[in-house]
């Protein structure tokens, strides 16, 4: 007997995402073919900053991209390029927040799982938008008429990182077989500003001094960061700050 692969997709998922949560889905290499599903303000997308590459931490929220609040972590990566020596810059585009966009989906043949988030890049959504605004395909997350797309996933020879090639179906179809099951779909759409975690400006400021201090190549940084920390009240934030502005 071979390995089974949805139960190994299953073990994959459940590992990446919290909790086990089937939110989030992701395209495995080759063809997928998925439906958007319409959301009740007419716009399906959503754009959310992650900061990524702060120490083990995963991806989180940037707090100044996207609420306007208090960022220690995005004030950081000012004061690098400020310093302007190659290595600040190379740590300040490694820590700097990166777009992301989402939108919910249907998986053909795996409806049974549900709605689920799609995350993808600035290419997959201009190519997205631009089959938004194509009169020849109206409006492709119509319940009635809408368009199913075909994912193409996969590294081309050559190529550095996978890429996402968007195909539309070439007739429309509705969405789901009965207006019933519809209702259900509609209504299972993730919420969106519940399903990343939030940060705030202290828990950021918490990590960051965290990765500072244990960055073994700016030895020099965490020593005189412990020191400062014992007896000025400062972070190890600060310290760095006034090291790269000196």
């Amino acid at each position: 007997m071979g390995i089974n692969l949805e139960k190994m997709r299953e073990k994959r998922d459940a590992l990446e995402n919290r909790g086990g949560s089937n939110v989030f889905w992701r395209p495995d290499d080759g063809e997928t073919t998925i439906r958007i599903v319409p959301t009740s303000n007419g716009d399906p997308f959503r754009e959310y900053w992650f900061h990524y590459n702060l120490g083990k931490n995963p991806g989180f929220l940037s707090p100044k991209k996207n609420f306007g609040e208090d960022d220690p972590l995005n004030d950081f990566v000012r004061q690098l390029y400020k310093d302007g020596a190659d290595e600040s810059i190379r740590m300040a585009k490694d820590l700097s927040a990166r777009q992301r966009f989402f939108a919910p989906v249907l998986v053909r043949g795996e409806e049974e799982r549900g709605v689920r988030l799609w995350g993808f890049g600035k290419t997959a959504y201009r190519e997205l938008l631009n089959l938004v605004l194509n009169p020849e395909y109206g409006d492709i997350t119509d319940i009635e008429d809408g368009t199913d797309l075909t994912i193409n996933y996969g590294k081309p020879p050559g190529a550095q990182f996978p890429q996402t090639a968007i195909t539309p179906r070439r007739k429309s179809s509705p969405m789901t077989e009965s207006e019933e099951q519809t209702a259900v779909f509609l209504d299972q759409i993730p919420d969106f500003d519940s399903v990343f975690e939030r940060k705030t400006p202290e828990q950021v400021q918490v990590m960051l001094d965290e990765f500072l201090l244990s960055e073994d190549d700016v030895e020099d940084v965490s020593t005189e960061s412990n020191k400062y920390n014992s007896g000025s009240g400062k972070s190890a934030v600060d310290k760095a700050f006034a090291e790269l502005l000196s």
